[in-house]
């Protein structure tokens, strides 16, 4: 048993054996559709409960569930829930993000009279749409320069779409009976952007995990071994601009460092752009959009993986780069602490700090024992402390039986 369960134990996480259950899963993105953090651990979660006897339906979009375009989920999903819990009748519901807010209003008020079992209803909530929103903002140096700028796409999620999503997140966290999040810094954000006051202390942690799924296979990289790598969308609170900075200050210092960046985005265009008018067309490769199977395949031939983030919950891809034995270098934000121990599985940076995260990768650069040190601690904490059958019994912790 990891240090961790232990302390979930001493907190009052105490394990109860339960009886088989019946749980129903709902979640807006699920891969091989999508690649999404968030699906996927919907997936091996369900992965954990399965491995510990208890029956697990996953409901999403397209045949069987949701009809209609993402954006329409919240809507669209609540006749194909009332009809899988008409069918299947679970024991909990599991609502995955603001998007399952009517979900969980509906069958909280509304069960008795469609004839409907009153199931437990749970949210999982990856991470506060408030804390999102605040995010949507230019990125500055510690000097105050201005290294990148929101574009037209992140403006409309941050004046129409976030605030929808907290609307449906408040709802979603107030109506659930119980409130889950990926990381303690996560919960904490929830109980104060959703939560009352007198429910403070209520929001439990069940982290993320890997290692429960089958990967696909993928063609071999043909990019040559020893790079840096960074995985995830796009985005302006993805922090790639200070990336970007840290690594021509390396590329001044004749360190030889090269970058691949594995995802797509709306912020794609501008990184490019500032790529090249840092001179680093060489040193700097855009991938695109990549699934499962290609990012096992780049963390296999990477050095270190980067997260230059100013806002996470718990990122899935520090989980695979350590379980491939790499060390991380990332910011210290959100819940990124409480997965990578600075100076033991990784390095801990401050946000939007070009400096410091230029020296943090040089480190590891000039000492590759020291950094696969760090990998190999890094794989050994997943195993101890982020596998599904972990997540399971934190889950199944207070659900009785």
């Amino acid at each position: 048993m990891s240090d961790d369960f232990r302390l979930h134990e001493r907190a009052g996480w105490q394990y109860v054996p339960c009886h088989p259950m019946r749980v129903l899963f709902v979640a807006n993105t699920l891969p091989p559709a999508d690649i999404s953090g968030v699906g996927e651990q919907v997936l091996q979660l369900a992965a954990g409960l399965r491995e510990l006897g208890h029956t697990v339906h996953v409901l999403g979009r397209g045949r069987g569930g949701a009809r209609g375009p993402k954006s329409l989920f919240p809507l669209t999903v609540v006749p194909a829930v009332v009809a899988e819990v008409r069918r299947f009748r679970p024991e909990v519901v599991q609502v995955h993000e603001s998007d399952g807010g009517l979900v969980v209003l509906v069958l909280r008020l509304l069960a008795p009279f469609l004839g409907l079992p009153r199931p437990r209803l749970d949210a999982l909530l990856q991470v506060s749409y408030r804390e999102e929103r605040r995010a949507v903002r230019p990125l500055r140096d510690r000097d105050g320069r201005v290294l990148g700028r929101p574009g037209a796409v992140e403006r409309r999620f941050r004046w129409w779409k976030a605030p929808l999503q907290i609307l449906l997140g408040g709802l979603t966290a107030r109506w659930a009976d119980r409130v889950l999040a990926p990381s303690a810094a996560t919960a904490r954000e929830i109980e104060r952007d959703y939560l009352p006051a007198r429910r403070a202390g209520t929001v439990r942690v069940v982290p993320n995990v890997t290692g429960g799924l089958v990967v696909p296979a993928a063609e071999p990289e043909l990019e040559p071994p020893g790079y840096l790598l960074f995985v995830g969308r796009l985005r302006i609170r993805k922090g790639v601009e200070v990336l970007l900075e840290a690594l021509a200050r390396l590329e001044d210092r004749g360190l030889g460092v090269r970058l691949l960046i594995a995802g797509d985005g709306e912020h794609r265009a501008a990184l490019e752009a500032r790529a090249t008018a840092l001179g680093l067309d060489a040193a700097v490769r855009f991938l695109g959009r990549a699934g499962a199977g290609r990012v096992r395949t780049l963390l296999a031939g990477a050095r270190a993986l980067v997260v230059p983030s100013i806002y996470e919950g718990m990122p899935l891809v520090v989980l695979e780069a350590m379980a491939a034995g790499l060390p991380i270098v990332a910011s210290r934000v959100s819940g990124i602490p409480e997965v990578v121990l600075d100076g033991e599985t990784g390095t801990l940076v401050p946000a939007e700090d070009v400096a410091a995260l230029a020296e943090a990768v040089a480190g590891l650069w000039a000492d590759p024992a020291e950094a696969r040190r760090r990998g190999e601690a890094g794989r050994r904490r997943v195993e101890e402390c982020f596998r599904p059958e972990i997540a399971a019994r934190l889950w199944l912790a207070g659900s009785g039986g």
